[in-house]
């Protein structure tokens, strides 16, 4: 079953719910228990592996040195 991000429209509470399906009815939120919940985009990380099996560091961003590029970077090793 896939973990799912979602956010309370009500209260704005985001929360993670094992859902069995994509077509399954949104769940209630489990702070306020409203029913408006919506799903969230899920941001995820990924590397490259070269021939050696040795991990490169993810690709820059392309955002100008600015002290913050908006957490394109999902958390990961950041590069610009």
């Amino acid at each position: 079953m896939p973990i799912y991000e979602f956010a309370c429209a009500e209260c704005g509470h985001e929360f993670e719910e094992l859902v069995r399906s994509s077509t399954a009815r949104k769940p209630a939120c489990p702070q306020c228990g409203a029913k408006k919940t919506g799903r969230k985009l899920s941001v995820f990380a990924s590397s490259v592996k070269s021939s050696t099996g040795a991990s490169s560091p993810p690709p820059a961003c392309g955002m100008a040195r600015s002290g913050s590029c908006g957490g394109c970077c999902g958390g990961g090793p950041h590069r610009h």
